[in-house]
């Protein structure tokens, strides 16, 4: 392991990923098969095979370890007597700045930013495990918040009682306003549907159960309206995850989507190819499909008479190359309720920008346009949206600036970083912030990663990564 070391600091101060690592490691064994598998099999052939990347600076070696997803540990190893040393993630950037500014990394005064998690109040996933399996941990986390006592459920009766679709109560009256009522009008209403048809529409028993306080939206039948009847009183009862994710699946919350996917040209014909423009405009018009067909579902199975609206916010672009990006509003092919609504970016002086952006060069825009954005939607929706979803740095921002100014639901849609496609670029940033703004992307995301209300990711490796990448 002696020689593997003294190849490595051999070059002098650099770089190493896991490639190099493992090609210096099987070079310092030569020929010799069982001695290659012995350093494989040590302490420091693990380290060496489960590191992403080492920093070198003679005589010493900065190791960072990827064990696990999200599990990094830092280590430093003497090459002369292999000598190993636990050191903090801020030690180990100290090594990494070292390598490209010796002055900066030695400043005790340079800038320091913590990119964890700012809302500390909620339990945070830790295992593998659990990645993927969000819905499950939410319902485990609240029906632990709901003790059976009375008091402990007023969050929840307050959350009913604030459900309405334009000012129209849903589920429950004003005139339930605690937790006992709520329990005796449900015995009674459960009781009563269980003597009717299962087939029984809704509106043939809607007056009895007005009269006990309950309003639309439990079911389009008396089956339906006792299946969710029976899993609010078991919350009630004796609060368990598994009902309690189901009587919030049967919950009418969500009648009006926003969907923010700004840069590009965003179009469902003769855009793919041009400048920022690709898959991403496939995923969102197949997800707006999907949505609708599932809202529609959901909302004809709550026995309400509603139709839903989902907007997608793109940028307008009046030099538009032959496309319809110069088009305000654009109904969605194969949908009956969703349309693209684009709204142009401004320039200082308050003029439509005419020209196409690059994605790196859109930042500028984003506030004035989250603002303009936020006056055309409660004017096409008639009032707030009930869900805003971001996609990419751009969007997931603007969507973070209007559920904060609405108080609505955000979520975000998980994307990679463009970092990750520039070698070195977290070192080297003074060479390409002035090209890609990195920085006003990490701290876009921060922001909205840290104000949403959740995460949608297509595939486990989005979150975790794979074994060998992050």
């Amino acid at each position: 392991m002696k020689r593997c070391f003294q190849r490595y600091v051999s070059k002098g101060r650099r770089l190493m990923r896991n490639q190099q690592l493992m090609e210096e490691l099987e070079a310092s064994a030569g020929d010799d098969k069982p001695e290659k598998a012995r350093l494989a099999e040590g302490f420091l052939g693990y380290v060496i095979c489960s590191t992403q990347e080492a920093v070198v600076l003679p005589p010493l070696v900065a190791f960072a370890v990827r064990t696990n997803p999200g599990v990094w540990e830092f280590i430093r190893v003497h090459s002369g007597d292999l000598s190993v040393e636990e050191i903090t993630p801020s030690a180990y950037l100290k090594c990494k700045e070292t390598l490209y500014d010796e002055k900066w990394a030695r400043d005790d005064n340079s800038l320091e930013v913590d990119f964890s998690a700012l809302d500390l109040s909620t339990p945070h996933l830790t295992l593998p495990s659990s990645i993927g399996n969000g819905m499950q941990f939410v319902s485990r986390f609240m029906s632990s918040k709901l003790s059976g006592k009375p008091e402990s459920m007023k969050p929840l009766l307050d959350y009913l009682l604030n459900l309405n679709y334009r000012g129209e109560k849903l589920m429950i009256s004003d005139t339930i306003d605690t937790a006992d009522k709520l329990q005796t009008a449900l015995l009674l209403a459960e009781v009563f549907v269980a003597g009717l048809e299962k087939s029984t529409p809704y509106q043939n028993f809607e007056q009895k159960f007005q009269e006990w306080g309950l309003e639309k939206g439990w079911g389009d039948t008396a089956e339906t309206c006792r299946e969710t009847l029976n899993f609010l009183s078991e919350v009630l009862q004796a609060p368990d995850p598994i009902n309690m994710e189901k009587f919030f699946s049967r919950v009418p919350s969500v009648f009006s989507i926003v969907i923010f996917s700004i840069h590009g040209y965003f179009g469902q014909e003769k855009v793919l190819g041009l400048p920022d423009t690709g898959g991403q405009v496939v995923y969102i018009l197949d997800q707006v499909r999907a949505l609708e067909e599932e809202l529609l579902q959901r909302i004809k199975r709550q026995g309400l008479n509603v139709t839903p609206k989902i907007l997608v916010l793109t940028r307008l672009i009046p030099d538009a190359k032959g496309t319809k990006c110069n088009v305000e509003l654009e109904p969605v092919e194969h949908t009956k309720h969703s349309s693209i609504l684009r709204v142009p970016f401004k320039t200082d002086d308050g003029k439509d920008l005419r020209q196409w952006v690059s994605r790196f060069d859109i930042y500028p825009y984003l506030e004035r346009y989250a603002q303009d954005s936020s006056v055309k939607i409660l004017d096409i929706l008639e009032g707030k949206p009930d869900m805003v979803i971001g996609n990419y740095t751009d969007g997931n921002l603007v969507a973070s600036l209007l559920s904060s100014k609405l108080g609505v639901t955000q979520g975000t849609i998980a994307h990679a970083l463009e970092k990750t496609k520039y070698d070195d670029s977290d070192v080297k940033w003074r060479e390409m912030d002035h090209k890609y703004h990195f920085s006003c992307q990490f701290t876009a995301d921060m922001i909205a990663m840290n104000t949403s209300d959740f995460i949608i990711a297509s595939t486990y490796q989005e979150i975790a990564g794979r074994s060998v990448t992050p």
